[in-house]
Parts: C-alpha cells; sequence; structure tokens
C-alpha cells in the first residue's frame, strides 16, 4: 500500500509545479505580443478556474444528488424574490441552452422542486418558481457551498477576496454581453 504521507507531499509538490508550468505555456501562447502574456494568462487561468470549479460544484453538490446546471436553475428560481423567472430567464442565469434549460427544468419538475405557473400578465409566458421543498434543498444546498467555499478560500485574506469577487464580475460582466445561450 502506497505512503499516504508521500503522497500528499507529491500531490502538494505538482500542486506548487502547475503554476510555472502554466504560466511558461501562456508566455508560449502569447508569443511575445505586446499585453499577451496579461491576456493569455487570464484566458488560460479563467479556464482552469472555470474547470475547477466545475468539479468542485459537481463534488459539493453530489450528496445533494444534482448537477451544477439543476442547482444553477433551481438557485435561480428559489432566491427570485418577488422576481418570477420565464425559462429564458433560467437559460442566461445558468448560460445554457434554451433546449437544455427545458430538459434541466423538467428533471427538477419530476423531483417536485420547481413548478411551471401560467403568466397572469402574458399567458404566452410560462413562469417556472421553486416549491416549497425547492427553496428547503436550495437554501441547505447554498448554506453548505458557502462554508465549504469558505473553508477553502480560508488562504486569502479580505481584501484579497474582495479583488477575486471584483475581477469575477469584471469578466462575467466583460464575457457576458457576447452573446446570449
Amino acid at each position: 500500500m502506497p505512503d499516504a504521507t508521500a503522497a500528499g507531499e507529491r500531490a502538494e509538490g505538482h500542486a506548487d509545479h502547475q503554476p510555472r508550468l502554466v504560466d511558461e505555456a501562456v508566455e508560449r501562447l502569447a508569443g511575445g505580443a505586446p499585453d499577451g502574456d496579461t491576456t493569455a494568462g487570464i484566458l488560460v487561468w479563467a479556464y482552469l478556474a472555470g474547470r475547477q470549479l466545475d468539479v468542485w460544484l459537481a463534488d459539493a453538490l453530489g450528496e445533494a444528488g444534482l448537477t451544477t446546471s439543476e442547482y444553477g436553475a433551481l438557485a435561480g428560481a428559489a432566491f427570485a424574490g418577488e422576481h418570477a423567472l420565464t425559462a429564458g430567464d433560467l437559460a442566461r442565469w445558468t448560460v445554457q441552452t434554451s433546449g437544455g434549460t427545458t430538459k434541466t427544468v423538467q428533471r427538477l419538475v419530476e423531483r417536485g422542486l420547481v413548478r411551471r405557473t401560467a403568466d397572469a400578465d402574458d399567458g404566452r409566458r410560462t413562469l417556472i418558481e421553486a416549491t416549497p421543498e425547492g427553496i428547503r434543498v436550495a437554501a441547505t444546498v447554498v448554506a453548505d457551498l458557502v462554508a465549504r467555499l469558505d473553508r477553502d478560500l480560508g488562504h486569502l485574506d479580505d481584501d484579497q477576496r474582495a479583488d477575486l469577487l471584483a475581477s469575477l464580475r469584471g469578466l462575467s460582466a466583460g464575457l457576458g454581453h457576447t452573446r446570449a445561450p
């Protein structure tokens, strides 16, 4: 049986080694273009962080039996407040196609976490609302996600967290206007 300490040290060494390898790849990718390292670095590191976040979320949501898309749609419906959401609203929120959103909503309906209702103001539209059970599940899951992320970001101080939040907002705003799903 492998030594757990040695395996942990190898994993730590690999974690320390990865940023250097990625930065070297970014330099090659940028090819010496002015500001190319910064832009290429944003591209590569955002891609890696996005993929890592997908894996992190899938792991964290596994216990609740939800996919990342299902949780995104459920949270959107559960925390919308007085704003009723359409499937199109959820598609933008979850960054899914309309067809993907329809399938996601259907799975949530089958589990009793959301329901479709007719829009009283516009009979052509259907609204998606979280059920009381859906609100309970969404609140429980988000509390777990926030606690997990707080633990996993424990190495960042308050200023670093604020900077990260501002950067992520800026990245999302910059990418969000390019096209609708």
